[in-house]
């Protein structure tokens, strides 16, 4: 979601102007070390403040809670759902309502197939939503069918920079990056999140363009 490399402002820009649509994601951050930073008491300063007559927050984690992130990465098992939990209780518990999204997929394909490394995120994202009862929104899922669809030559063209003509070896300096997103793929995968929301609530039809 966040600026410049995700989708998050993207997707803001789809609201309507009367509609106040805050990003505070922060790239490169996992469940813990968004709250480590304080990052986390930002956004429940803007809950506690009271101006908003509805606050709704959307809340996705999961690509640098993965293992080899040194100070970033959580355990799947015992530590990510528990993060997830407890940012959903705290906004609860200031008026806020929230939406769960999986992460959204990498662009990395194996013989013509996506290597989809964030299904596990995905799941436990979906097992937070459930027994917590707030919205989930499966953008995994769904930016993954898309990645697949349009196949890996056609997915490298939603990066952050032109992939180069000669690719350096994995584990090397200045491998493309198929994780980030520039501009097409900030809007498709902010369309694809807008339809889903419009979908899932449709309460919120009015405060999109």
């Amino acid at each position: 979601m966040a600026t410049r490399t995700g989708y998050g402002d993207a997707l803001c820009a789809r609201v309507k102007p009367e509609v106040a649509c805050v990003n505070l994601a922060r790239g490169g951050r996992s469940s813990s070390s968004y709250r480590a930073e304080g990052l986390w008491e930002q956004v429940l300063a803007l809950l506690r403040d009271g101006r908003a007559q509805q606050n709704l927050l959307l809340i996705q984690f999961g690509h640098n809670d993965q293992p080899g992130k040194p100070a970033r990465s959580t355990d799947l098992a015992t530590e990510f759902p528990v993060n997830l939990a407890r940012y959903v209780s705290e906004a609860r518990a200031l008026g806020g309502e929230v939406l769960l999204l999986t992460p959204l997929t990498r662009r990395s394909f194996k013989a013509g197939l996506l290597n989809n490394d964030l299904q596990p995120w995905a799941e436990a994202t979906r097992r937070v939503a459930s027994e917590q009862g707030v919205h989930l929104l499966d953008l995994n899922a769904l930016s993954a069918a898309a990645v697949q669809a349009m196949g890996e030559a056609e997915a490298d063209t939603l990066a952050m920079a032109p992939k180069p003509e000669i690719e350096p070896p994995p584990g090397t300096k200045g491998v493309f990056d198929r994780t980030h997103l520039g501009d097409k793929g900030a809007q498709l995968f902010a369309q694809i999140v807008t339809n889903d929301l419009r979908r899932l609530m449709p309460a919120l039809q009015a405060q999109f363009k």
